[in-house]
């Protein structure tokens, strides 16, 4: 086993060995290998070496590289020294070969050198010919380039030439395209040479320019057409109302008239025209055919907005026109000084807006977005509600009816004129209601002048008429019929004046005047007929009735006077039923209609006349108190005259003159009666109290029975009067009863029935119950003091004289023991 192991372990070992030896040899092996493959690379390979050489100083064995190597040079020196052996006499064949051919090559060199010196000696002409040549057609090319550069620069320069021209013409449209043209097709042909520099560089600055002088031309087409805008509307007007069957009258035409020419093209610019103001055509008739649009030119316009648009600024040139034209705007709606003074003021208003919105309109329809229907109708809605104030506050200070009819006119045909454009009028129709009422007030407000020069102009007689003619002229002008005064021979008379015609007439006028403002409002017959009415009972129951009150109130106006307005108010109340007809005739409305408002002139006659009757009583009463200030008692008369005063006399006679007349008041049923018989009981009433007063005057201290006498007797003079039935009907005692308080005074005093007085006082059936205690007081003191006064003058008087005294003196105790009673009473009560 010992042996065994040892044995075994040797095997092994050698085992190890011969595997240790064959890893190198496989090493080695591929070492060689591969130094055989990189010296085949350098061998064979035509580039650079640096891989190879790289990948054999990488490797470790380099000495066995280098010794590779060198094998390798010595193997190849070796085959090459076994290959030049092998064919040396070959090459010392050929270089016999080739010394034979040195000596036939500097033969053949020989005659090329003759032949060469003949062929340069030949050929010398043709070489100076051909460099002659060579010149010529450097030349001709030359000459070809400058043509073929010159024919790209020649349209650039007419091109550049064409543009300054049309600069210098302001064909600013086509001096945009020409320099578009010029930009982007001709320049950049030339774009080599120098001036194409300089033309690219003055581009942008010729663009400012023309938008420049584009926005002079506008701003001078804006000029002028705020200066001719009033032209444009009187023209637009004038269609407007030809068109609406208006009377073209209502616009003020001028002898010149203006045309423009057919506006020229904007993109093309062959029909041009410098001049932006309107043209003037001495053709009236030609006129006549031409729209507002035709003109103006508005070819500023349309260039400068293509101008911008092109270059593209359009929004910039839309705001700035837009907020030029509203400028524009607000000084058309700036009214003139004094508007309301001159319809011709109005008109230039009325023109200047109308002109300024028919440029407008067309704008908007010729420019596709310059402006546009908002636009429009925001800058419409501000100047509708300027105009309405202006035309509010301006016919608010208007004083002529005739004015108002013209601004309402104006205003119809405005509004027409713009209707036609498209425009809202709603507003404006409105505002020509409220110019109803004040036109309504204006008339009435001038009809008061008219009635008044009525009232100062007439006579107050009835009228007197000579021949058919004058009775015919005046039933023509006023409604009155009366058989009898149409079958009573000339000379008539009228129981009228002249007033009654002329103010019939007149309320007519107004009517008519009324009903003129009507016309082209497209109200209905009803809504006319109810406004005329309106208004014509604020003329009846305003106007004509304050002028006749003031006319009543004339303090020189005669009782005379007085009497004849109250005959002629009857008659006036009378012929407002004809004035209804008249009313329903020219309106076109039933007369019975239910809408139909009824004029109140009859209640307003009716009180005029009531008025005028209560002046005619007071001024009866007044001119009674004229007789009454000449009243002249010697209250201490001392003895009787005979006879009545003679201021009284007259008074009366006055009164019975004045009855007279009472005949011609209107025979309405018992009104004839009624107002003379008032009259007569006023003016008796008021003569009765004033005699009263003479008797109880605090001034007249002394009374005597003379006096008294004299007293009576103008009392009963009167009586006499009240019962003479100065005015029919008073047959019944009832006129004497206003002296009754008179007559019982003078007979208790003249009859001195004390007793009687005093024991009846305050029954009933007292024969004396009109005589008050402190009237019989004040006359008794007045009595007693004459009778004091003769005493002091004669010391001694008689019996019956003393007795007298003594009576008075006990009779003014006991009247005052009566008032002292009544005073009591009324105390306790």
């Amino acid at each position: 086993m010992a042996e065994a192991t040892p044995k075994k372990f040797q095997n092994e070992h050698w085992k190890r060995l011969d595997s240790v030896q064959d890893a190198d040899s496989l090493r080695q092996e591929s070492v060689n290998a591969k130094h055989h493959h990189l010296i085949t690379e350098i061998e064979t390979s035509d580039g650079p070496l640096a891989t190879t050489l790289r990948a054999v100083y990488d490797d470790d064995d380099l000495d066995k590289f280098v010794h590779l190597l060198d094998s390798t040079i010595k193997s190849h020196d070796r085959e090459i020294e076994r290959m030049c052996n092998y064919h040396y006499q070959g090459f010392i064949d050929s270089v016999r070969e080739l010394l034979q051919v040195s000596t036939d090559a500097a033969h053949l060199r020989g005659e090329i050198d003759a032949t060469n010196t003949a062929l340069q000696v030949s050929c010398e002409p043709l070489m100076q010919k051909g460099d002659h040549l060579v010149r010529c057609r450097r030349v001709q090319k030359n000459i070809a380039s400058a043509i073929e550069q010159l024919s790209l620069c020649l349209p650039v320069l007419e091109m550049y030439g064409k543009l300054q021209e049309q600069m210098k013409d302001k064909r600013f449209y086509p001096a945009l395209k020409t320099l578009e043209q010029l930009e982007h097709t001709y320049l950049p042909r030339v774009s080599t040479h120098w001036f194409s520099e300089t033309m690219t560089e003055a581009i942008p600055q010729l663009r400012n320019r023309i938008k420049e002088a584009s926005m002079i031309d506008l701003k001078d087409f804006l000029e002028n057409i705020r200066k001719h805008s009033a032209k444009i509307g009187e023209v637009a007007m004038r269609h407007a109302a030809e068109q609406n069957n208006m009377d073209p009258s209502i616009v003020k035409k001028r002898s010149k008239k203006r045309k423009a020419p057919a506006p020229p093209n904007p993109f093309t610019g062959e029909v041009e025209d410098t001049q932006h103001e309107i043209h003037v055509s001495d053709d009236e008739d030609a006129e006549e055919e031409l729209s507002a649009q035709d003109l103006i030119d508005f070819s500023p316009v349309y260039r400068c907005l293509h101008i911008y648009t092109v270059l593209s600024d359009r929004e910039h040139f839309e705001t700035y026109y837009r907020k030029q034209r509203r400028k524009q705007a607000r000084l058309s709606l700036d009214p003139p000084s004094n508007m309301h003074e001159s319809i011709d003021s109005y008109k230039k208003y009325f023109h200047d807006i109308v002109g300024f919105f028919v440029v407008e309109d067309h704008i908007l329809s010729t420019t596709h977005g310059l402006v546009n229907r908002s636009y429009m109708d925001e800058l419409w809605e501000t100047s509708v509600s300027k105009i309405v104030a202006v035309l509010r506050t301006n016919s608010a200070q208007c004083k002529e009816g005739n004015m108002m009819l013209e601004i309402k006119k104006l205003i119809v045909l405005f509004c027409h004129t713009l209707k036609g454009y498209g425009f809202s009028v709603g507003h404006l129709l409105e505002l020509l209601l409220e110019l109803r009422d004040q036109y309504s007030d204006t008339l009435t407000r001038q009809w008061v002048g008219v009635f008044n020069d009525i009232f100062a102009e007439d006579n107050y007689t009835p009228i007197y008429i000579e021949d058919e003619a004058e009775y015919v002229s005046v039933i023509t002008q006023f409604p009155f019929q009366d058989d009898e005064l149409t079958q009573a021979p000339y000379p008539k008379r009228f129981p009228f004046s002249q007033f009654v015609p002329n103010v019939y007439n007149q309320v007519k006028e107004y009517i008519n005047a009324c009903l003129k403002f009507s016309a082209d409002l497209h109200l209905s017959h009803t809504e006319i007929d109810d406004m005329i009415r309106k208004s014509t009972n604020l003329l009846l129951t305003r106007t004509l009735s304050g002028c006749l009150s003031n006319l009543i109130k004339m303090p020189n106006l005669s009782l005379l006077q007085l009497i004849q307005i109250s005959i002629n108010m009857n008659y006036l109340e009378k012929s407002c039923s004809h004035l209804e007809d008249y009313i329903s005739s020219i309106t076109g409305a039933e007369k019975d209609s239910v809408h139909a408002a009824r004029l109140h002139g009859t209640s307003m006659f009716k009180d005029a006349r009531s008025e005028a009757e209560e002046y005619i009583y007071r001024k009866l009463n007044n001119k009674i108190d004229e007789f009454l200030e000449l009243a002249a008692y010697t209250w201490s008369q001392s003895e009787p005259s005979g006879h009545p005063s003679g201021y009284l006399m007259d008074l009366i006679a006055f009164l019975q003159s004045i009855f007279m007349s009472f005949t011609n008041l209107p025979n309405a049923t018992n009104k004839k009666e009624k107002v003379a018989k008032t009259a007569c009981m006023s003016a008796c009433k008021h003569i009765a109290q004033s005699l009263m007063d003479f008797l109880l005057d605090n001034n007249v201290q002394l009374m005597t029975p003379y006096a008294l006498q004299q007293f009576n007797r103008d009392v009963t003079e009167c009586e006499n009067f009240a019962a003479s039935e100065p005015v029919p009907g008073f047959n019944d005692g009832t006129l004497q009863m206003a002296f009754a308080d008179l007559r019982q005074v003078m007979d208790l005093f003249i009859k001195e029935e004390w007793s009687t007085y005093l024991n009846d006082y305050n029954k009933p059936s007292a024969k004396y119950s009109r005589v008050q205690p402190h009237v019989a007081i004040s006359i008794m003191e007045k009595l007693s003091n004459s009778e004091k006064k003769k005493t002091k003058v004669f010391v001694s008087l008689k019996k019956n004289e003393r007795e007298k005294k003594k009576l008075q003196e006990t009779v003014l105790k006991q009247l005052k023991g009566l008032v002292n009673g009544q005073t009591q009473a009324a105390g306790h009560s």
